[in-house]
């Protein structure tokens, strides 16, 4: 029998960005990617950031996508980044591309792009939730430990109905022993409290797949850890 848990919605928060998604390193990268890396390394993080959003503004919205994308996927080819920056300018890439690992990196490219074009991209839709956990057995959470994103990705899974989406696509993953993609569903996640078989957790996520919990404050569920094997 898998574990019980009762889930609190303690906060739905909806988000059109990631704080401190983009570093001075990342900048600087992009920069060389432009040709322009004379002098970075004096530069202040605003100044990095100012001139970074300030150059993407001299290229066309594909090819400034394409930096973004060469610097965040360096495994993908010259012909899939440039598919990939033309399709950015119409699609959801952070809820659609086909690899759900890409996703939280593609939000944040939506991010950036849009805030470089005032408008052009997408607005990306995330979601923040604070949630509390109880288990009915306090060692069960220790799935929590061993797993945490793929016991959590189970989790929200139980809160929503069987014909949601993420059962459609996952459910071999739900009900199975591994769950690989479970970081590209779950973005981020923080325990912030322990009290034995209560724990409060933060994550983040896209709206794609969490946003039906806005009108949710609490429910039932259950989910269990990857296999160790």
């Amino acid at each position: 029998m898998q574990p019980k848990f009762t889930v609190q919605i303690d906060s739905f928060k909806k988000i059109n960005k990631i704080e401190n998604a983009w570093s001075d390193s990342d900048y600087k990268v992009m920069l060389a990617l432009m040709g322009l890396d004379d002098d970075v390394e004096e530069m202040s993080s605003a100044e990095l950031r100012e001139m970074c959003m300030m150059s993407f503004n001299d290229l066309s919205h594909s090819e400034a996508a394409a930096i973004v994308l060469t610097h965040l996927f360096p495994e993908l080819t010259a012909g899939k980044v440039d598919q990939l920056s033309h399709d950015m300018l119409v699609d959801r890439a952070w809820e659609q591309y086909s690899n759900c690992l890409y996703h939280e990196s593609l939000f944040n490219a939506y991010a950036l792009l849009r805030e470089a074009f005032n408008g052009t991209f997408a607005q990306p839709t995330g979601v923040q939730l604070v949630l509390t956990v109880t288990a009915d057995d306090e060692s069960d959470m220790a799935i929590f430990d061993t797993s945490p994103q793929s016991a959590m990705v189970r989790l929200l899974a139980s809160g929503q109905s069987e014909d949601a989406l993420i059962h459609r696509l996952y459910e071999d993953q739900i009900q199975g022993e591994t769950f690989p993609e479970a970081p590209g569903i779950v973005w981020q996640l923080k325990q912030v409290s322990d009290d034995g078989a209560t724990r409060q957790f933060t994550l983040l996520g896209s709206e794609f797949w969490f946003g039906d919990f806005e009108d949710v404050s609490s429910f039932e569920a259950t989910a269990h850890a990857d296999s160790e094997s």
